[in-house]
């Protein structure tokens, strides 16, 4: 038996619209069975396959990129090396932004040094 909107959205931390959104927006890296009745029901695979997608949405990753991706893992072997490049790409990115974060925050860092230092002679 698999697993209830519900249920994914408790374990991924993701609201049902938002999963609703990622599979009606081809964000999905697999296709989502129903049940007779037409109710969704996942698989651990698809579980695995949205806490990707929220990742690489939560480190900036364009949705137009992340469509492109998950329509490279849906269409199966063959085109590993497209899908290692956009995430090579992605990562890139993503290690800027984390240096700029990183010189800010050292930034910031030294400023409370000076604030704690000016404090304490007082």
């Amino acid at each position: 038996m698999g697993l209830t909107i519900a249920e994914v959205s408790e374990r991924t931390g993701l609201s049902a619209h938002t999963l609703r959104y990622y599979e009606r927006d081809g964000l999905m890296l697999h296709e989502v069975d129903r049940t007779p009745s037409g109710r969704r029901e996942y698989t651990d695979q698809d579980v695995t396959g949205i806490l990707m997608v929220a990742r690489l949405r939560a480190t900036g990753m364009p949705v137009r990129e992340i469509r492109r991706y998950a329509g490279l893992v849906r269409a199966g072997e063959g085109n590993e090396r497209e899908r290692l490049a956009l995430l090579e790409a992605h990562r890139e990115r993503v290690l800027a932004q984390l240096a700029e974060i990183t010189e800010n925050l050292n930034a910031v860092e030294t400023k409370i040094g000076l604030y704690r230092s000016l404090l304490e002679e007082r």
